[in-house]
């Protein structure tokens, strides 16, 4: 099993136990044993109780679960749980703002047993008067209902990359001209399906081991007009009217390039091709070079084991001199968020003092004193000035309170941006891609705040947040505001995150220049020294 695959089993049996009233002690452990893993991808797979116990947070019981759960998919007790659950009450613990407790109590006073049911409860108003729920919870429950089963055959593009490269490895060995196309191709965040486009006279089948389960297209067309199609499969059709496609007076082309240059206007990356911004800047051939994965030289916004990181510090540091970053900026969580084992003051100084002890031994790489600041409801940061005076670099974000109306998130937003030491507005919506929208603010006013106080916008690479929308990216850089890649690391291989991250940046028309993470160590301490005057 996969770590993710772990802790989903763990977190199921914690909810589980919760929703059966069991033992409130061991379900916090497991819970909390979940929430842990949940954050890291390093593989636990062969790994036996002793090894397993040597993690951060996992005690001798839940190593014991994890081996038995990498032996045989399940534990017997999770087995014992889910045979006395009604299937339907394990889908109502996906739905937000349901937790176990609501749900045994829908469960035993309204002998509701499936979504479909709890949807038509809503709609009859039967959650109003019922204690602990109200009008206001139902309609967020109505509302989340409705969004699962909006969102339904959807997947991150993350999710089907892997196999979608398979697929083409596969046949290529038998086709040369094969490519991925349609949104696949246009690397857009939220997928349907893989979309292949063969050279091929005939009508082109995959193996069936390579689609199990998957949601696959293959489109064939004559190799001759191979790379004409490509262009007109991949694009978004406000594209393609933007362009002229329907003009070409010939299909037949020996790259994609060429399609372009007989249309007259530049060439349009894979990533561009929406029909937004792009259209024109490509007919004036003004398309800017778009900033590229290898062009980032330093990982900001990190976790490391000082809050709820899987690795220390150290090997958060080591880690990244190694894949060939000049610096790190390590931005563990504020004291606010207790959930995060956030920084109380103390813990910082402890930080800082490892760091700067690092920064002897790994030189020149070196390590910025950071804090992931959680935004509080009223737009202050969450440290006093003499502590918020002592880090490098802020990042500063939203966890709670994520109910505001428009106008009372913005203001708060803006608050924040305001604050002279705020360095990074942080996954400013706070989305989290098929799982729930961001909480609404105006993009142009905070955007507007930024440029304003020369704060930079985050670029959220973890592939289900993308947060900033690569959308606004346009609006940043027409207000001058640059754009930082940020993993949001909470274990080492996180900072790969990045890739997806440049990917989303490439669509919003993002150039090196106007990236923050692309700058070099020398670059980059200068733009900091800047910014403290």
């Amino acid at each position: 099993m996969t770590t993710e695959d772990i802790a989903d089993a763990l977190e199921l049996t914690a909810k589980l136990m919760e929703l059966h009233n069991e033992n409130p002690f061991k379900i916090k452990a497991i819970s909390a044993a979940a929430y842990k893993l949940s954050k890291t991808r390093v593989s636990l797979e062969g790994l036996t109780v002793e090894e397993l116990t040597q993690i951060e947070g996992i005690g001798k019981g839940i190593a014991e679960k994890i081996v038995e759960l990498n032996q045989t998919q399940s534990t017997k007790e999770l087995s014992t749980l889910l045979a006395k659950t009604p299937q339907g009450l394990i889908e109502m613990l996906h739905v937000k703002g349901l937790g176990p407790k609501k749900v045994r109590q829908l469960w035993q006073e309204l002998d509701i047993e499936t979504v479909t049911e709890l949807l038509y409860a809503c709609n009859e108003n039967r959650l109003v008067e019922l204690k602990g729920f109200g009008a206001k919870t139902q309609a967020e429950i109505k509302k989340s209902i409705e969004f699962k089963l909006n969102n339904s055959g959807k997947y991150h593009y993350s999710y089907l990359e892997k196999a979608a490269n398979q697929l083409l490895d596969e046949l290529r060995k038998t086709y040369p001209l094969v490519s991925l196309t349609g949104e696949i191709y246009r690397r857009c965040e939220i997928l349907e399906q893989i979309d292949i486009l063969v050279g091929s006279h005939d009508a082109v089948t995959p193996d069936p081991a390579l689609t199990q389960h998957l949601p696959v297209q293959v489109l064939s067309t004559s190799p001759e007009t191979f790379y004409s199609k490509l262009v007109e499969t991949s694009s978004a059709n406000a594209h393609l009217e933007g362009i002229g496609f329907e003009k070409l007076t010939q299909k037949e082309f020996a790259s994609e390039q060429a399609v372009y240059e007989s249309l007259g206007i530049q060439y349009v990356e894979p990533e561009l091709r929406e029909g937004l911004f792009e259209l024109e800047k490509a007919a004036s051939k003004s398309l800017p070079e778009l900033v590229g994965f290898k062009d980032l030289k330093g990982v900001l916004h990190n976790h490391s084991t000082y809050s709820d990181g899987i690795n220390t510090l150290e090997e958060m540091a080591v880690y990244c001199k190694e894949s060939g970053y000049e610096y790190l900026g390590i931005c563990d969580h504020s004291q606010t968020a207790v959930y995060a084992q956030g920084l109380k003051v103390e813990k910082i100084m402890e930080q800082h003092a490892e760091i700067e002890k690092l920064n002897a031994k790994l030189a020149p790489f070196k390590i910025f004193k950071g804090i992931e600041s959680d935004i509080l409801g009223d737009g202050s940061l969450d440290y006093p000035e003499e502590v918020l005076k002592t880090f490098d670099i802020i990042v500063a974000s939203v966890h709670s309170n994520l109910k505001m109306d428009m106008d009372k998130a913005t203001a708060r937003l803006i608050k924040a941006i305001e604050n002279p030491y705020t360095t990074i507005l942080g996954h400013p919506t706070g989305r989290l891609l098929l799982g729930r929208p961001g909480y609404p603010i105006d993009h142009k006013k905070v955007i507007d705040a930024c440029a304003a106080n020369g704060v930079v916008m985050e670029l959220n690479a973890h592939p289900y947040r993308l947060d900033i929308d690569w959308r606004w990216i346009p609006y940043c850089l027409e207000k001058n505001v640059m754009i930082s890649i940020n993993p949001d690391a909470h274990q080492r291989e996180g900072y790969h995150d990045m890739y997806y991250g440049t990917l989303a940046a490439r669509k919003g028309m993002l150039t090196k220049a106007m990236c923050l993470n692309a700058m070099d160590l020398g670059a980059f301490e200068a733009f900091l020294a800047t910014r403290k005057k």
